[in-house]
């Protein structure tokens, strides 16, 4: 009798979070790596998918390897491919760790991969581009571990100087008033491994854009299994969605217990139709498919209405559970 091939590697879960691309693979216990490339930016490294490569900047939450397995690989390949260093932004309790485990893997290959480590303590941040920062935040697991805030700061005329002329401003200014305040924006928000915890409710996770957490557990009789591990469960998630002012609530990390199929039908029984729209599941391949597919046939319909042009054939039914 044969023997039976390899089980074939699944393909990078992939979501349009306007006007983020949310793109990675993250299975519990085995490895998370989550994209964002308009940010130029990627959260943990378990292993490193060939996407990951072109993130200039690399935030790791904690130091479980399906977490961090990847990181000596992303250094050494960047600098294999003439890409410059990177940063990559650690919590500061595990800086000098991390930094040995690359200088091994220096000796091991022989060569001096060039690397950069960005050690950030808790409400510490670091710019990643021209007025976005990232923020670090602490989180509560087994292990010391960080969460990560992408804020963009926007300078804001003070509220007592609107309606004044630019002649006025100046005179203002020239006196040595400070005219303008900086408004924090928060565009994206990840949070990694961690219990039910305070960090939950902090202002700049509640109101990003784009939320980014773990579930790894959805089953109820599993609820007790994920405070073992300080984990969030689905209830978890279930009972924080109503605080949340998030577009978009992206889950990741499910463990293989959890099936992704019956863990959002659950979601779409307890929760307020509203609520429940707001959440999706990165490794729900096929779902994300049929939905990336109605957004392509929406831009193509608004671009044909403008343009006078042929109307695109409508694609294929959603599989979204409804109550």
């Amino acid at each position: 009798m044969l023997p039976k091939p390899p089980p074939r590697e699944s393909s990078l879960g992939f979501l349009f979070a306007p006007p983020y691309r949310i793109q990675g693979w993250s299975v519990a216990g085995e490895q998370t790596c989550v994209m964002v490339p308009e940010l130029d930016l990627c959260f943990d490294i378990g292993q490193c998918p060939r996407a990951a490569l072109a993130a200039k900047h690399l935030c790791i939450s904690h130091g479980h390897m399906d977490h961090i397995g990847g990181l000596a690989y992303w250094c050494s390949q960047r600098h294999f491919q003439g890409m410059g260093p990177g940063s990559i932004i650690v919590p500061a309790a595990i800086a000098g760790p991390i930094e040995r485990m690359i200088h091994g893997y220096r000796e091991l290959e022989e060569q001096h991969t060039p690397f950069n480590i960005i050690p950030l303590e808790p409400e510490q941040t670091h710019e990643i581009k021209n007025n976005i920062h990232v923020r670090a935040f602490p989180l509560e697991h087994t292990v010391t571990t960080s969460g990560y805030a992408v804020i963009e700061k926007r300078s804001k005329l003070r509220e007592e100087y609107v309606g004044k002329s630019q002649d006025e401003l100046r005179i203002i200014k020239e006196s040595g008033k400070e005219i303008t305040r900086v408004l924090e924006v928060p565009l994206v928000a990840y949070l990694s491994d961690t219990a039910p915890c305070e960090a939950l409710l902090r202002n700049d996770v509640r109101t990003a854009q784009v939320v980014i957490a773990e579930c790894t557990f959805s089953e109820p009789e599993h609820l007790e299994r994920s405070k073992v591990g300080r984990h969030l469960h689905l209830d978890h998630i279930i009972e924080w969605l109503g605080v949340l002012e998030c577009d978009k609530l992206i889950l990741i990390h499910g463990s293989r217990r959890s099936n992704v199929m019956e863990a959002r039908k659950r979601l779409h029984e307890i929760v307020k139709p509203e609520l429940a729209e707001k959440v999706e599941f990165l490794m729900d391949h096929r779902f994300n498919r049929e939905r990336y597919e109605n957004q392509m046939y929406e831009a193509e319909r608004a671009e044909a209405k403008r343009t006078g042009g042929r109307m695109p054939p409508p694609p294929r039914p959603a599989m979204r559970p409804r109550r």
